[in-house]
């Protein structure tokens, strides 16, 4: 078992993640997103799609046994374990654009778009190869009747986790969650560790 990492508040991480591999996302602290990017190591094209996913499993609740897609309808990642159940693979990575937007008031943030992109460089992923991250922990209810989206702080508590298995040789981006109405209006670390 590899030891395990620890992603400061509001920032980001990357690295490989062979296939058979375990990535395990904590939260730490409780009440934590993390925005989780996946590309396959053999071209960095080919992303993680929420679109492709969410058709796959018929549903958008994903949890224990489902499958993460990519963008070519290969198999990335693998639910194995969800002490959660709740993730959100709706919203896009914060951003500048997001604090100008919902948090006017706020100094302005890079956000998670912004420490995903400064972490994935080195692997030759830019700005606009970025999509739509899965949001471990993150709670955003759907009203069933009109659609209307809500974020709530996350369910999580101290220790929660999600376990990920590669089904590819991947690239991982990794954030602990710059936006306030996603984290309970604090930010805190998390932790990973591959195995």
């Amino acid at each position: 078992m590899s030891d395990v990492v620890e992603i400061a508040p509001r920032s980001g991480a990357a690295f490989r993640l062979n296939a058979g591999q375990a990535l395990t996302v904590i939260d730490p602290c409780g009440v934590q997103v993390a925005d989780l990017l996946a590309y396959s190591a053999a071209d960095v094209r080919e992303v993680i799609s929420s679109g492709r996913t969410f058709d796959y499993a018929e549903t958008i609740r994903l949890t224990t046994g489902h499958i993460l897609y990519s963008s070519r309808s290969r198999p990335m990642l693998r639910i194995e374990e969800d002490t959660v159940g709740r993730h959100d693979f709706l919203l896009t990575p914060c951003s500048y654009d997001t604090f100008h937007h919902f948090y006017p008031d706020l100094p302005p943030h890079r956000g998670c778009f912004g420490n995903l992109a400064e972490a994935l460089a080195p692997y030759g992923v830019t700005e606009d190869m970025i999509p739509t991250a899965f949001n471990c922990f993150m709670n955003v209810p759907v009203d069933g009747a009109t659609g209307r989206l809500e974020v709530l702080p996350p369910t999580s508590v101290a220790g929660d986790r999600i376990v990920l298995r590669a089904m590819m040789d991947l690239v991982i981006g990794l954030t602990a969650c710059s936006a306030p109405a996603s984290n309970g209006g604090s930010f805190k670390p998390i932790h990973y560790r591959v195995e």
